[in-house]
């Protein structure tokens, strides 16, 4: 709802960006850029939404919103758990392969680093194929190549296979987030944005119960691997029976997705040219985020089984418990963003888990780690469930699959080596287990690193910029978003917009509008 209230225009330049940008975090209502249908432009304030029943919201979606949602959804996990499946084992492959718990994380920087490469590959892709078969082929060929590790008889086999497994994995992130959220109602996408983020979680909880039920035995490892190809593919042979996005038809039809690769190509560079500080502020948030939520788990199975000695069994259930938490805290946490705002959210987020680090790393026993662990990943996740909005929001519309998947894959890529550094340091750093035992210092190695990344994500995300409420639902990727919106709201009948007030009709609200970061 539009207060009326005329606010400062948003400032020029990065310093001035990021001054206002910390100041509005004190001011409850919102800075926003209005857009007549002359060109014009204001700025003014407009009071937040209010508190809405998350029942109603999800009501809101209609049968085609919930099929593509689940898609994604189901898409996510899947890869969620291809990439678990690995770093939930470390001990079981290090102990197959005759290699450090260091070298065998190996395998995950290198997946992670790879990952950039296929998000711009498989992000295009759908910006311009559609988001349907680059997530069939992406699927399929992540569950072939799950089956060939199973099958890698060398170290080195193994790692090349983890490198084009990472390859293929980064091309889900953004085909499926950007199906998910596309056609979400507004008041809706933070409830949605948490629940869809958590389908990361929801992977690793499926992981951590497939090694529960296949036990500590060293090849038992490779069950696991079975599992996840299974699912990966099936996702993929499912997916061939849905439909291609609403919104890319639309594109299509409107006749912006027939271009050849050269033109495609050179709309992409001219985008990057004219948002090129917003892609390098979304690059250096996700580079915070993935060291967050690497640091903070790749490891912990492995910090419970060797410094807090628990066995197989402990480790996984307290480890499903912790990412319980993920999966609870991402969707509350979304769903508040939506009326607190996306960075206030994050940030409070960050700063709580900060608190919380010592009750992480100092229990000892399942029980006290179970919870700790839960709390830890509630605010861990929480501050994650914002992102797929946050990212949908503040992208370029016609790259709205490209932009989200390269980003956080790029910061992925700039934090692939976080589980290797955690092990590194924790294998030639000892301390005395309460057993009495000199063990490895996982836990003040993953508590410093975490502290500092939390720190990081808070600064960052408090002089950065912020889009909540943008209307994309709307915005046909590669048509004028301005005109876009304006005939979706007249189609709907929306009593602010019509046509009978002359007055709203030539000024017409579309979005918080932030060209200079």
């Amino acid at each position: 709802m539009a207060s009326n209230e005329v606010a400062e225009p948003i400032a020029k330049g990065i310093i001035p960006t990021a001054r206002q940008a910390f100041g509005d975090l004190f001011i409850w209502k919102q800075r926003v850029e209005i857009t007549n249908e002359y060109g014009e432009t204001r700025t003014e304030w407009q009071e937040p939404e209010p508190i809405r029943n998350p029942i109603s919201l999800l009501m809101q979606l209609s049968a085609r919103d919930w099929l593509f949602f689940l898609m994604g959804f189901t898409a996510w996990t899947a890869d969620a758990f291809d990439f678990h499946a690995l770093s939930i084992q470390q001990k079981k492959l290090s102990d197959y392969y005759g290699r450090s718990k260091t070298e065998i994380s190996t395998a995950i920087t290198l997946t992670l680093l790879l990952r950039s490469v296929g998000a711009a590959a498989f992000g295009l892709a759908g910006d311009k194929y559609g988001r349907k078969w680059p997530m069939v082929l992406n699927m399929i060929i992540l569950g072939v190549l799950q089956i060939a590790t199973i099958y890698s008889h060398t170290f080195q086999q193994f790692l090349a296979v983890r490198s084009l497994f990472g390859l293929f994995m980064g091309g889900v992130y953004g085909n499926a987030i950007a199906m998910s959220l596309e056609h979400c109602p507004v008041n809706a996408r933070g409830l949605m944005s948490g629940i869809l983020q958590q389908g990361y979680s929801f992977g690793y909880v499926l992981a951590a119960c497939a090694n529960l039920g296949v036990g500590g035995s060293t090849e038992s490892w490779k069950t696991v691997f079975w599992a996840a190809a299974g699912l990966s593919i099936g996702v993929g042979l499912i997916r061939i029976l849905f439909p291609e996005s609403q919104q890319f038809i639309e594109a299509k039809k409107a006749g912006k997705r027939t271009m050849t690769a050269g033109e495609f190509s050179k709309e992409t560079r001219t985008m990057l040219a004219k948002q090129w500080k917003l892609c390098i502020y979304c690059v250096i948030l996700m580079t915070w985020f993935n060291y967050y939520s690497h640091t903070s788990q790749d490891s912990y199975t492995t910090f419970m089984l060797t410094e807090k000695e628990l066995d197989n069994a402990g480790a996984s259930r307290a480890s499903i418990l912790m990412k319980t938490g993920a999966c609870v805290g991402g969707t509350i946490i979304g769903y508040l963003s939506q009326f607190v705002g996306r960075r206030r959210a994050m940030i409070v987020s960050a700063l709580v888990l900060g608190v919380l680090i010592p009750a992480w790393i100092m229990p000892q026993g399942e029980r006290s780690l179970s919870a700790s662990g839960f709390f830890m990943q509630f605010f861990v996740q929480g501050a994650w469930g914002v992102i797929p909005i946050h990212l949908n929001e503040l992208s370029p519309p016609e790259f709205r699959s490209t932009f989200p998947g390269l980003t956080y894959q790029i910061g992925n890529m700039i934090s692939s080596p976080s589980a290797q550094i955690v092990n590194a340091v924790a294998e030639k750093t000892w301390i005395t287990a309460a057993s009495g035992h000199r063990v490895s210092a996982y836990g003040p190695v993953m508590g410093v690193a975490t502290a500092i990344i939390a720190t990081g994500i808070a600064v960052t995300a408090a002089f950065g910029p912020e889009k909540r409420g943008r209307r994309f639902e709307s915005a046909v990727a590669g048509v004028d978003e301005v005109a876009a919106t304006k005939v979706a709201d007249l189609e709907a009948g929306d009593p602010e917009k019509k046509v009978g007030n002359e007055s709203q009709a030539k000024e017409e609200r579309i979005e918080s509008v932030n060209e200079k970061l």
